[in-house]
């Protein structure tokens, strides 16, 4: 198999109105999300043509409107659903990683962020 290359995005920031209680989607707070989209971007870089890798504006698109739909109880919901969607749009990615940053959850105590990281590779007989 060809060495996978990595396109990173990070920071993908929109309002959700994801979570178990009926204040946070009835309120929205703000999500955080990270994406590596796994690769291969010789193609693209041999003959200088955007139409030959993935682009990552479409897929920080995608990220927000995922961010912004829903609502979902559970953010391990929308991490899964934006891994699925990435894989589905983009024949050119092979596997992708998602963390999703929830940093206004309501923990009663202190704390810093809250993340679900997946990783999720393309079935076996679909096209990468």
């Amino acid at each position: 198999m060809a060495p996978r290359d990595r396109i990173t995005l990070t920071g993908i920031t929109a309002t959700g109105h994801h979570g178990f209680f009926d204040h946070e989607k009835r309120d929205g707070q703000p999500f955080v999300v990270d994406v590596v989209l796994h690769t291969d971007i010789r193609p693209a870089a041999a003959a200088d043509d955007l139409a030959l890798t993935t682009d990552y504006g479409k897929a920080a698109e995608l990220v927000r409107d995922r961010i912004e739909g829903g609502p979902h109880d559970l953010i391990e919901t929308l991490t899964q659903g934006i891994a699925d969607a990435i894989l589905a749009l983009f024949e050119t990615v092979s596997a992708v990683d998602v963390t999703v940053h929830k940093p206004q959850a309501p923990i009663p105590v202190p704390f810093g962020d809250v993340s679900i990281s997946i990783h999720r590779e393309r079935e076996a007989g679909t096209r990468a």
